[in-house]
């Protein structure tokens, strides 16, 4: 699936949700679904600086693609964490830098998460482009 299909796949699984307790509780489940990362790459090189909790955000390039792992020690964030990774792992540095990840704002995500936890979602999005450009030098 493409990034634009996983972004749609999502908004139409939030839909099914009418108020925000409810998709609070799904973005839980989904962060209680996220593997944990190993304890070695729970480190300050791989912390997400801008989040109130800690988040840990860990890439590598594999065959031209950038795959993610992430963790959060807030459960809220771990499913926001879940989301991001869902639409962006396994992509190559030219889509992550072509498309836009509007699935954030169609969602409602900015307006429903405190302005800490909002701006740790624009902290990570930022850190996974910069990890797009930094592996987009080097895969040519």
């Amino acid at each position: 699936m493409s990034m634009e299909e996983i972004q749609q796949e999502i908004i139409e699984e939030f839909s099914m949700y009418e108020d925000w307790m409810d998709k609070y509780g799904y973005l839980i489940e989904l962060g209680n679904d996220l593997e944990d990362l190993d304890a070695k790459d729970k480190n300050d090189q791989n912390i997400i600086k801008g989040c109130q909790s800690r988040v840990w955000l860990v890439a590598e390039l594999k065959d031209g693609k950038i795959y993610f792992q992430g963790e959060s020690d807030a459960v809220i964030v771990k499913g926001l964490v879940a989301l991001l990774l869902r639409v962006v792992s396994g992509r190559t540095p030219k889509e992550l830098l072509e498309t836009e990840l509007h699935f954030i704002d169609d969602l409602g995500l900015k307006q429903h998460l405190s302005p800490t936890r909002s701006n740790g979602l624009l902290a990570m999005v930022k850190q996974i482009r910069l990890y797009a450009v930094a592996y987009s030098k080097i895969a040519g």
